[in-house]
């Protein structure tokens, strides 16, 4: 509770206030435009193009399968934000801030196409032969804007300690000791052990994890969510009553729920949204940017999957599980309301094993996506040879994080992590014309016989 409160500092000041989140929505609306709806005319193909090569190996030069690229990318942003993050919108906005979740969710997917498909035009291989990419290198190829591309690179590397690294190992630790009075000194060294033997075999080992893991603990999350859905079907239209009319209308106080507006709705629904899904901050197109594919359009079709697996279907699930169970209007905010909501919904002690086995991998796969996310700024920086010493550097601040109090880089590291979405969007807006030449030739490609 004390992140979520920290976090919630950081959104009401000006990095996750009003201005930044009018420009990534304003961004993923023009760029829905221009592309023509990508995400509702493609969103068949791209869920094909996923699926229905989960076990295939791409084509062209890469360091790891189209799959394995966006496990790793979902690994990162599906965190604590899932649940707790939907859960404190609710607790802020009411029911209708789930509608304007979806919103920006929309929204999202064609945000994080056209960032994965510019990354992907101007990736590059570095010393040591993997493929990099990101906003850093189509600033400094693209738009001959090096001292750019550095900034982003730099907050990158610096952000993740924060926001992928120690505030999820403190998740876990303090996780582990409410649940089963782990002590923290004692979580930390396993995270650390954990993790090392996952992020010092580089992105290939990271690829081959994740690929394993995300299905897995998306299958349990979304498991325990459905059982709650299904057992709670009659509940389910007045719930989405409540989602529609609270987005127009607001929604009055009652019980422990203090009553919000459309404005709290809209605000609070849109950004934990945004940070869930990390649309426009240039974080997944790092790690798509290894993918080994023939075409930058066809990684994109995975940043679309990846935002609508990420905000569509987990934050919706949580979000109902919390409105079916009429446990929103209990008084009870973040993760705490997302537990109690599955531990009504679900027999025994199921609901407390879902959300609890949640935070755990949730947490955890965030530790590992976004090591590779900092270790990439590192690299354009200073070179291939620092990934390495940065691959050390992180696992001992995943022992700091889970030993330490976090007040203040929880604050940091929210800043940061907003700041990234400035140097990124300008490198997005910019190549606007690029995206629309790719993604003009390879559909035109696709109808050929």
């Amino acid at each position: 509770m004390e992140q979520l409160l920290a976090f919630e500092r950081g959104l009401n000041g000006y990095v996750w206030g009003g201005p930044m989140i009018v420009l990534l929505i304003g961004t993923g609306l023009l760029l829905t435009i221009l592309t023509g709806i990508v995400q509702f005319r493609y969103l068949g193909f791209a869920l094909r193009e996923v699926l229905g090569k989960v076990f295939s190996g791409g084509q062209g030069r890469g360091s790891v399968t189209p799959f394995q690229a966006v496990a790793t990318a979902l690994a990162s942003t599906v965190g604590v934000g899932n649940i707790a993050g939907v859960a404190t919108a609710i607790f802020l906005g009411g029911p209708g801030a789930l509608f304007w979740l979806w919103i920006s969710g929309i929204l999202g997917m064609c945000t994080k196409y056209a960032e994965i498909v510019i990354a992907m035009h101007y990736r590059e291989p570095d010393e040591s032969g993997t493929m990099r990419g990101g906003a850093m290198y189509t600033l400094k190829k693209g738009l001959g804007l090096p001292w750019l591309g550095a900034i982003f690179a730099l907050l990158t590397s610096i952000a993740a300690f924060g926001i992928g690294n120690m505030v999820q190992a403190n998740s876990v630790a303090e996780s582990l000791n409410a649940s089963f009075g782990i002590r923290p000194m004692l979580t930390g060294i396993l995270l650390v052990v954990v993790t090392a033997v996952v992020i010092l075999g580089g992105i290939k080992r990271i690829g081959e994890f994740t690929s394993v893991l995300v299905p897995f603990m998306a299958a349990l999350y979304l498991g325990g969510g459905f059982v709650v859905l299904v057992t709670h079907l009659d509940r389910i239209g007045p719930a989405l009553s409540l989602v529609f009319d609270g987005a127009f209308s607001g929604t009055a106080a009652t019980g422990g729920f203090a009553g919000s507006t459309v404005m709290l709705a809209l605000r609070f629904g849109i950004a934990r949204g945004l940070f869930s899904n990390e649309a426009g901050l240039g974080s997944a197109p790092m790690v798509h940017a290894a993918a080994q594919t023939d075409h930058p359009v066809r990684q994109g079709m995975y940043g679309i999957f990846e935002v609508f697996v990420d905000t569509i279907l987990i934050c919706t699930i949580t979000g109902l599980v919390i409105l079916v169970t009429d446990t929103w209007a209990s008084g009870a905010n973040g993760a705490a309301l997302s537990a109690r909501a599955f531990e009504t919904g679900l027999p025994g002690t199921w609901g407390d094993i879902v959300v609890t086995g949640g935070i755990l991998l949730f947490s955890y796969s965030t530790l590992i996506g976004w090591s590779y996310y900092g270790e990439t700024g590192i690299v354009y920086l200073l070179g291939a040879r620092a990934a390495v010493p940065y691959r050390l550097l992180w696992l001992v601040f995943i022992y700091l994080g889970a030993t330490g109090s976090l007040h203040v880089v929880w604050n940091i590291a929210d800043t940061l992590n907003g700041l990234m979405a400035v140097p990124n969007l300008i490198s997005v807006l910019a190549s606007i014309p690029v995206l629309l030449r790719l993604q003009r030739e390879f559909f035109q490609s696709q109808r050929r016989p």
